[in-house]
């Protein structure tokens, strides 16, 4: 996940075949019975499944997360949803619904006259779906959560340090307090030391995350709880998938995995634990300015100070791909000319442009409804920010690393690992989909995610003969 100033937009989508198109669903409250199994469920943001698979190949030592392999079930690669960025699909993640459904369509808020300071999705209330945080709450469980995306303001959390920051700026840290479950940073700092910055993406800050962690589940045992670690994303970001830096940092992340698993078998000996990434990686060679292409077509009017001031059609970036969103989308006469644009952009090679899924493509994917057109580009090729009418077409990618190209890309596959009691010995799991991880985590917890677009994997030993 990126964050900083240009390089804020440069963040991935990715297209799920066979999604069926669907409403939001009303905010439900479905009790279950007694309390299940308790669930840890750790995020490695860009955790690509064959770190993990291959690690002896690749020359990683990465023994906590190879033990899952031996002690528990695993996934081959998980496909992803449209857009395969952070947002999108750690919400997926807990709601086992597409972005269509869940509401929270990329990273960065829409927001084409950038009045919005480069906003992202931090704020719970704009989920639209049912959540493994409400599933465990009506199950009995008490809930926790570190650094979960779009985490601010989750009415079933006990215990919530959410993710969110504004410009690195040190009252940046007083925001976060303010909007922390009352007194937890407060009571944890005390043990801990001093909390990381919310734009902190570095391992540093990750462990420090991961130490609150184990805090959080050591002085209050949420039967359910979330934590997310972003360094590994940050650092293929900008030294690419697979770099000796990346590498270095995923061997660290790999020690903080055995500490949080630690900590919660202390806490709960019968727990389950899972470990979850929201996308693969890809090598990135090519910069491709969209918003210059829509400039010069004069479907985007800048002021004086060079602001946009004006749109009928804009792209909305997302790494490996891009929406397309028109202020009209029934004015026939601008559909046209957006199509004829995109016709002649994806005609030109050197914009490296491999599809154009038309809006019905879009939806039966679940992914965003603003968007009339949504565009792939070729592995290789990342989306670049706004930067006025004179960014060149194409540069070369300031970038090593990108994501959100359509699933189709086996680069784009991320991470499904779970052990626990109840949960079968060296089970390999196959391809799944990453609809199916919250109803499973959801099964082992007894609680209900009735909305569910995906079944639950069956982690369960067969019997033997």
């Amino acid at each position: 996940m990126m964050r900083r100033s240009a390089l804020a937009l440069l963040t991935g989508a990715v297209l799920i075949a066979g999604t069926a198109p669907a409403t939001a669903a009303p905010a439900q409250t479905e009790k279950a019975g007694p309390a299940g199994k308790p669930v840890l469920l750790i995020s490695i943001d860009g955790l690509r499944p064959g770190d993990v698979l291959e690690a002896e190949q690749r020359g990683l030592n990465v023994p906590n997360l190879r033990r899952f392999l031996k002690e528990g079930a695993y996934a081959t690669g998980v496909t992803g949803v449209l857009p395969t960025v952070t947002y999108p699909s750690h919400t997926t993640l807990l709601t086992g619904v597409a972005p269509a459904r869940h509401g929270i369509v990329s990273n960065q808020t829409f927001d084409p006259t950038q009045i919005n300071y480069g906003g992202w999705y931090w704020y719970a209330q704009d989920v639209r779906a049912r959540t493994l945080w409400d599933a465990a709450k009506d199950a009995g469980l008490t809930t926790g959560n570190v650094h979960w995306p779009v985490s601010v303001g989750v009415k079933s959390l006990d215990w919530n340090l959410p993710q969110i920051w504004r410009s690195g700026h040190p009252d940046d840290r007083k925001l976060l307090k303010a909007l922390a479950t009352d007194g937890l940073v407060d009571a944890l700092e005390h043990d801990c030391g001093a909390y990381a910055d919310g734009i902190d993406e570095s391992i540093t800050g990750d462990e420090t995350r991961a130490k609150f962690g184990v805090g959080l589940i050591a002085q209050h045992k949420p039967g359910f709880v979330t934590v997310y670690l972003t360094a590994l994303d940050h650092e293929q970001h900008a030294a690419g998938p697979g770099s000796a830096t990346a590498h270095a940092v995923l061997e660290r992340i790999d020690a903080l995995v055995g500490t949080l698993v630690a900590a919660e078998m202390a806490a709960h000996p019968d727990a389950a634990v899972a470990v979850v990434s929201d996308h693969g990686f890809a090598a990135t060679d090519t910069e491709v300015n969209l918003f210059r292409a829509f400039i010069d077509a004069g479907l985007m009017t800048l002021d004086a100070q060079g602001k946009v001031s004006a749109w009928d059609a804009v792209p909305w970036p997302s790494g490996g791909s891009a929406a397309v969103v028109l202020a009209r989308p029934e004015d026939a006469a601008l559909v046209a000319k957006v199509r004829a644009l995109l016709d002649k952009l994806a005609a030109n090679p050197a914009m490296k442009i491999a599809h154009v899924a038309e809006k019905a493509e879009v939806a039966v994917a679940g992914g965003n409804p603003q968007a009339s057109y949504y565009i792939d580009f070729r592995p290789g090729a990342v989306g670049g920010p706004f930067e006025g009418a004179s960014a060149p077409l194409t540069r070369v990618a300031r970038v090593k690393g990108m994501h959100g190209y359509f699933p189709g890309l086996p680069d784009m596959r991320s991470t499904f690992l779970v052990m626990g009691k109840g949960v079968a010995r060296g089970k390999t799991l196959g391809q799944i989909d990453m609809r199916a991880i919250a109803p499973t985590l959801a099964a082992l917890m007894q609680a209900r995610l009735p909305a569910a677009e995906v079944a639950a994997v069956d982690l369960a030993a067969r019997p033997t003969r």
